[in-house]
């Protein structure tokens, strides 16, 4: 049973506040899920026209602005429903350990949202006024991930919505946008990145397991069990790797692509960092090689399409 929304409740502490307070409130380690997918999107253009830095640009701004708001969301509704304290791992805090004023919180995020949507009105603009109800699409995700009355981050769909928003949409986007189309390639390619993306939702899960069994979560690894969570964070990893083999060998993409097998290392610190731990402070260094070996994966990618277009 989901817990009651505490409308009157106020954080307990406060202290002096400064920028890195407000970094930290933008959760930075899970901003690899907006700027990889831009980039690789854009790498990927390289092989069909001329790319528009403005749009790029452009783009990227907003994808981060809408990440940085979605994490905002997350706290300010965690908060809202008594699942965040002090003494949670993992979190942004400043509403819990800060003493930021959640209505602080929330109107950031709804400003982030604002600006984005006028960047998304630009980018529009320059391409395709579909882009205005795609992106409209994308920011409503974000805000019912932990939004609204059945949030997102409740359900075992999180890790889904997350890859097909944060990860498969970004990349076509911003291949679209340089482009004017989008492509078979473009549609494969962003595959293993939306698993990976996918996977950095699964590891926050594995990580807060107890906490959210206790709070009424149904999150996919409650519903699949610690153990098996694991292995699937495990089979994530190595359906990414496999699928660029697969790509590669049937000449869908160049072998320079291939470099994405240098963050292996990485996958595999993650996947053997949740094993036999149960506290969450424990986790913390396993789930941050999860968003890193997103980030060396989606960097040695967009590499690689660029060392291909360039030889």
């Amino acid at each position: 049973m989901q817990p009651s929304l505490q409308t009157e409740r106020r954080p307990s502490v406060s202290r002096r506040r400064d920028w890195r307070v407000w970094w930290r409130l933008t959760r930075p380690h899970t901003l690899t899920a907006a700027f990889v997918p831009v980039c690789i999107g854009t790498a990927l253009a390289f092989h069909e026209t001329n790319i528009r830095v403005s749009l790029f640009i452009a783009m990227l701004v907003a994808s981060l602005l809408i990440q940085a708001a979605t994490n905002m969301f997350n706290e300010y509704y965690d908060f809202k429903r008594g699942l965040d304290s002090p003494e949670s791992v993992g979190i942004g805090g400043a509403i819990v350990r800060e003493g930021v004023h959640p209505k602080t919180v929330l109107n950031l995020a709804i400003a982030f949202f604002a600006i984005a949507t006028l960047i998304g009105v630009y980018i529009s603009m320059n391409s395709s006024w579909w882009l205005a109800l795609i992106g409209s699409i994308c920011m409503a995700a974000g805000y019912f991930y932990t939004g609204g009355p059945i949030p997102i981050a409740y359900t075992p769909f999180g890790e889904l919505a997350a890859g097909f928003f944060m990860g498969l949409l970004i990349i076509l986007i911003s291949f679209f946008i340089q482009t004017g189309e989008v492509t078979k390639t473009a549609i494969l390619i962003s595959v293993p990145i939306a698993i990976l993306v996918g996977a950095i939702l699964l590891a926050n899960n594995i990580r807060d397991f107890d906490g959210d069994k206790k709070n009424g979560r149904k999150t996919l690894a409650i519903l699949v069990g610690r153990h098996n969570a694991i292995r699937i964070l495990a089979g994530m990893f190595a359906v990414s790797f496999v699928w660029m083999i697969g790509l590669a060998f049937f000449h869908l993409v160049s072998f320079w692509t291939l470099l994405v097998f240098f963050s292996v290392p990485k996958a595999i610190a993650a996947a053997k960092g949740f094993i036999g731990k149960t506290k969450p402070i424990e986790m913390m260094p396993a789930m941050k090689a999860t968003a890193q070996t997103n980030t060396q994966f989606g960097f040695l990618l967009a590499i690689g399409l660029l060392i291909s277009h360039w030889l």
